[in-house]
């Protein structure tokens, strides 16, 4: 048996329940790109169902270009995030199995955004002071202070409506094992805020024309309970992540990984593994959506990613078994032609390809977690605490 779940980094389809609590009305990641470009052609993903989606939303904002198909190849559901936050690892952990009642600490947008004594401690344990320390745009904060990081050997460190201590510094300047040394040291600090990550954003160049690398390492709070990956390897499935899941994960419950920073080096893994793994679970995260085109407010980019990813979907299907489940959903919103720079609260789409999937629509999932409960009835093991499975 073999399943596979791919997660679209912030591609969501509507503003979720509770958006006003999280400043997010109006955001509407896939109708919003549409409307901007002018419409979307998707071909492979409207012929999954992707286009009957927003019809399941109360007042749901059609996919410009994306209309819905009388006949869909996949069962399709809309799913609402329970868990407080809308970030990265909450989402994710979400899909795994897990309720975050309580959610990540987030800090501040004004500096000094992080606390006295998590600086203090930081800059004592790494032997270098800080600079910035305030939410802002990655590439934003490079720009403005890595001259000055440059010269005086300093560590920017900064955050954003999530719940992340980030710290970049020039690869020149600070050496890589100096820097990821250094994330290791503000896990460790920021265990008992709770903070969900911390982030490795080492960069290059010269003032001007700094950039950030596939150098990215992310530091994550370990899960606080067994997710399905753990569950799943309990009971001798094999599970395997692509992307930047085995550090969403803290490394836990991960058979083999695959650790890639961008959408083509993650859709070149799925393809290998669709011909060569026998049986088990693939975990794929696609992060350009999110990390080049969402944050960076870039709908173009982010057409342009979602039609490569479409043209990758249909090489990609063709290539499974009789009997595989294919899962397509995202772990949040990022809505690139709305305010500000940040993850947006939303719906999520769901389409499930493959096993007993017959084109029917799987209404609105209160919770991601029925993924991981439709995982456990998949592969026979027993059922998890959270979720109802749609399978």
């Amino acid at each position: 048996m073999r399943a596979f779940l791919i997660v679209l980094d912030s591609v969501g389809i509507g503003e979720a329940p509770d958006a006003a609590d999280y400043g997010d009305v109006g955001a509407h990641t896939l109708p919003n790109i549409s409307t901007h470009v002018g419409g979307l052609t998707l071909p492979t993903l409207q012929s999954l169902g992707l286009g009957c989606i927003p019809g399941l939303l109360p007042g749901g904002i059609p996919i410009q270009g994306v209309p819905p198909t009388a006949t869909p190849l996949a069962d399709y559901a809309a799913m609402r995030e329970l868990s407080t936050g809308k970030d990265t690892t909450t989402g994710h952990w979400e899909i795994a199995g897990l309720l975050l009642e309580k959610g990540f600490t987030v800090f501040p947008p004004t500096p000094p955004s992080f606390p006295p004594e998590l600086i203090e401690a930081f800059e004592c344990k790494t032997g270098r002071r800080c600079i910035g320390n305030r939410a802002a745009n990655g590439t934003e904060i490079i720009a403005e202070l890595g001259e000055q990081q440059m010269n005086e050997g300093h560590w920017i460190v900064y955050t954003s409506a999530d719940s992340v201590f980030q710290i970049a510094a020039h690869e020149s300047t600070i050496p890589l094992d100096e820097l990821y040394a250094a994330c290791e040291v503000a896990r460790r600090l920021c265990d008992v805020f709770p903070v969900g990550r911390v982030i490795a954003r080492p960069y290059v160049g010269t003032p001007g024309a700094f950039e950030r690398t596939e150098k990215r390492r992310d530091y994550s709070l370990p899960p606080p309970e067994p997710t399905i990956l753990d569950r799943l390897q309990e009971h001798g499935i094999e599970t395997i992540t692509i992307g930047k899941l085995d550090d969403i994960f803290a490394h836990r419950g991960i058979s083999r990984s695959i650790h890639v920073e961008n959408n083509p080096d993650a859709q070149d893994a799925l393809l290998e593994l669709a011909g060569t793994q026998p049986q088990g679970f693939v975990f794929a995260n696609l992060i350009d959506f999110d990390m080049l085109f969402g944050h960076r407010r870039n709908p173009e980019g982010y057409a342009g990613a979602l039609a490569a990813t479409d043209a990758f979907l249909a090489d990609f299907i063709p290539r499974l078994r009789v009997g595989d489940l294919l899962m397509i959903t995202a772990d949040h919103g990022n809505d690139p032609t709305f305010k500000g720079t940040d993850h947006t609260r939303e719906y999520v789409p769901l389409l499930v390809h493959g096993g007993s999937a017959t084109g029917k629509s799987l209404g609105i999932r209160e919770g991601y977690y029925d993924i991981a409960q439709s995982l456990a009835g998949y592969f026979q093991i027993p059922a998890i605490p959270n979720g109802i499975s749609f399978l």
